[in-house]
């Protein structure tokens, strides 16, 4: 039997380039609570690091001020653990960027790895995935779009792209925090 690897899992909120409504690509604005949310759930699972990707200066400026108010502030003594679940969160200009930190930490390009609400030919399930993930065949750079989701030819361009998270009843429009935990859960936990 072989031996379960803990992977090099890397997580990535991508702000550009998604789609709007009407399947534009466009940049989508950074949401506090996703990057509160989205550290808390990266950090419970063990991950390496969470990228925020946006483009917009201002947007990086949003998200420094945010982590320098819990790492350094009033913050950082009012509640400890919103300090550690942000020590690992990183704001980045473009996924490339994300690619090169990984790659400089862990000396491999990372997988990409996108879930998608829409099924594709190629999509696997998550067992799959889980088991490619135990096998240590990373790292990992999992996408996670806003927006309508990820622009379509970079979702086509992925190394792996994950199932849909079905539902009950056919309604699949999940908040982006919520997909992250439950595929971070469905991919890393047995």
């Amino acid at each position: 039997m072989s031996e379960i690897k803990k992977p090099r899992v890397y997580v990535a909120l991508v702000h550009y380039p998604v789609l709007n409504k009407q399947g534009d690509i466009v940049t989508s604005s950074v949401t506090t609570l996703d990057v509160h949310d989205i550290s808390r759930i990266c950090r419970t699972f063990a991950i390496e690091t969470f990228f925020v990707v946006t483009p917009l200066e201002s947007q990086h400026q949003l998200v420094e001020r945010l982590v320098a108010h819990w790492m350094k502030g009033f913050g950082s003594r009012y509640n400890p653990t919103r300090k550690e679940a942000l020590t690992s969160t990183m704001v980045v200009k473009n996924i490339q960027d994300a690619g090169k930190a990984i790659e400089e930490a862990t000396g491999s390009a990372p997988k990409i790895v996108v879930p998608d609400a829409k099924p594709f030919p190629q999509s696997v399930t998550y067992e799959q995935a889980r088991t490619a993930f135990q096998q240590g065949e990373g790292p990992f750079l999992l996408l996670f779009g806003t927006g309508w989701g990820l622009e379509r030819h970079m979702v086509q361009r992925a190394d792996m792209i994950l199932a849909p998270i079905d539902g009950i009843d056919g309604y699949n429009h999940l908040p982006v925090r919520a997909a992250t935990a439950i595929i971070l859960d469905r991919l890393l936990t047995p």
